[in-house]
């Protein structure tokens, strides 16, 4: 069974009512691990409160730093994935202080809570924006400088420079092996933030509007949701192992080669739900937005063994049938998309 030594363990998520943390609770809980999830209530539509998963929750914030360490401490887990954060970049510039506060700060005090707790192995995810984009027409690979234009990217960069400090100040001895994951532009069913191009696109398509355009030409390293938790997971395993060496920042992405520019990926989207209409432009004073931005996955594939499985039009189509059933069918269908990526992932192994 893939990922077999998750059965019965202990797992703790912050960010398990987000987009990903919610698809990683429910893979986690199939498995057989005993999942236990500290965010944010979830506003009433979200992916977490569809798939009313049966798991113990913390709802609080991770800025709450008494409350987390309790909950870690309660919990007892032999791994903790960390998710939570202020993920949205448009939302930076509107409260910077909150976006610094949550995702460095935040962070510092999941890995605080965790090393008191005496947890052995922490994920934190982070992200593709955590470096100096340089608009350069090659992927970025983990050793790249960091950087960030906007409070965002810069704040998700300045958590891998405090993870890399938490390492050699706190971790020398490896009472906790702590990685971190660097993941692309991820989409999938369940995803309703604002300023994202696919929940833009099916939103306004089942209310039959119009969605502008503001970077038509911007390239982006577009994946599904489950390629990185597959990595994530994969990340994990080796940390519950106890080999040091996967306790470093991993890249995950699509390849090189499968980039999509978003006016490509609204096309994509359009041939899977014909009631997707997009307006291409460019807003006039635009907050700045990278426009073109690629990782290099050699380190994950070479070291850690993984690979992404479904290219950006596969990953597209599963992300809007997803939406489009459940806007006309009232349907769910993560399971049979989490089962029908598990088939392709035995294959390849």
């Amino acid at each position: 069974m893939i990922h077999e030594i998750y059965r019965n363990k202990k797992v703790f998520i912050t960010g398990h009512t987000g987009f990903k943390g919610s698809w990683l609770a429910m893979w986690l809980h199939s498995l057989g691990a005993e999942v236990v999830g500290y965010a944010l209530k979830p506003d009433e539509l979200s992916h977490f409160n569809l798939l009313k998963l049966p798991i113990k929750n913390y709802f609080n914030d991770i800025n709450d730093e008494k409350a987390l360490a309790l909950a870690i401490k309660e919990s007892k887990p032999d791994i903790v994935f960390h998710l939570a954060a202020q993920a949205l970049v448009r939302d930076s510039y509107d409260d910077p202080i909150t976006t610094y506060n949550t995702n460095v700060l935040g962070s510092m005090k999941v890995y605080l809570a965790a090393l008191q707790a005496e947890v052995k192995s922490l994920v934190s995810i982070t992200t593709d924006k955590v470096y100096e984009n340089h608009e350069w027409i090659w992927g970025y690979r983990e050793n790249d400088q960091l950087g960030g234009h906007d409070p965002y990217s810069s704040s998700k960069a300045c958590v891998e420079l405090m993870t890399d400090s938490f390492r050699k100040s706190f971790l020398a001895d490896h009472k906790m092996l702590l990685a971190t994951a660097r993941a692309g532009n991820v989409i999938g069913g369940g995803d309703w933030a604002r300023d994202r191009l696919i929940p833009d696109l099916v939103r306004n398509a089942a209310s039959g509007d119009v969605t502008p355009i503001r970077n038509p030409k911007s390239i982006r390293p577009w994946q599904h949701v489950l390629e990185p938790i597959n990595g994530y997971l994969m990340l994990g395993e080796q940390l519950l192992l106890g080999n040091k060496q996967f306790a470093t920042s991993f890249n995950f992405g699509p390849e090189t080669h499968d980039v999509a520019s978003v006016e490509e990926m609204g096309v994509l989207a359009k041939q899977n739900w014909d009631k997707v209409e997009m307006i291409l432009g460019k807003e006039p004073n635009i907050k700045h937005e990278a426009g073109l931005l690629k990782l290099d996955i050699t380190k994950a594939r070479e070291i850690l063994g993984w690979k992404p499985l479904w290219p950006s039009k596969k990953a597209t189509a599963t992300t809007v049938n997803w939406y489009k059933n459940y806007y006309l069918n009232s349907q769910i269908t993560s399971q049979e998309n989490l089962q029908e990526f598990i088939a392709l992932l035995q294959k390849n192994v």
